[in-house]
């Protein structure tokens, strides 16, 4: 099984208002957690999209509209990432997207490939998050009385790293910092039994 490993960096927090600016993913084996493919870009903005960022999100992640500007067209990327899919088999049954926030990062994913295409092309439906997995696990860790409760520790991303004793997030926000965070966080929480 493989695990896509995901993050992404946008202009806002509304996906009917605002794009995706950068997506980054690294294609993991699951059971020895070696590295199959990755892929980074900067998608290019027009200006009526930068016009509309919110400027909060882009204190965050530091993009600027001249970094953009330089990006890669969303049909381009669209292109690539389906003929990296295609050449690692990602499809169900034998990939799953894991993110931080599925729930964002996959409507924003659906900017660079639309839903009906994912769809046609079989690929997987599930999208797995890191705070569910570390919740279930200290969940169980605090029936057991051998650990806190999640609501003790948090459920950011941050909070959890810092629990396992892992450096926080790289600042600014960049896509593949999110990503290569993730996977540090993952492997601390659920690991690659195989590794």
């Amino acid at each position: 099984m493989l695990g896509v490993f995901l993050d992404s960096e946008t202009n806002g927090l509304n996906s009917r208002v605002h794009r995706i600016v950068e997506i980054a993913f690294k294609i993991v084996d699951l059971s020895t957690g070696s590295l199959k493919g990755e892929y980074e870009t900067v998608i290019v903005q027009s200006e009526a999209e930068w016009e509309r960022s919110d400027r909060e999100s882009l204190k965050i992640n530091g993009f600027t509209w001249e970094e953009t500007a330089r990006g890669k067209p969303l049909e381009k990327v669209s292109q690539e990432i389906i003929e990296l899919f295609a050449d690692h088999k990602i499809q169900r049954t034998k990939a799953v997207f894991i993110c931080q926030n599925p729930s964002f990062d996959r409507v924003f994913f659906s900017q660079v490939v639309d839903p009906h295409t994912q769809e046609a092309l079989y690929w997987p439906y599930h999208w797995l998050d890191l705070a569910s997995m570390h919740w279930a696990i200290t969940m169980e860790k605090a029936a057991q009385k051998k650990g806190p409760f999640p609501w003790e520790i948090g459920v950011s991303k941050d909070k959890i790293a810092s629990f396992h004793h892992l450096p926080p997030e790289e600042k600014p926000h960049r896509a593949m910092n999110g990503v290569s965070h993730l996977l540090l966080c993952y492997q601390a929480v659920v690991g690659f039994p195989l590794k």
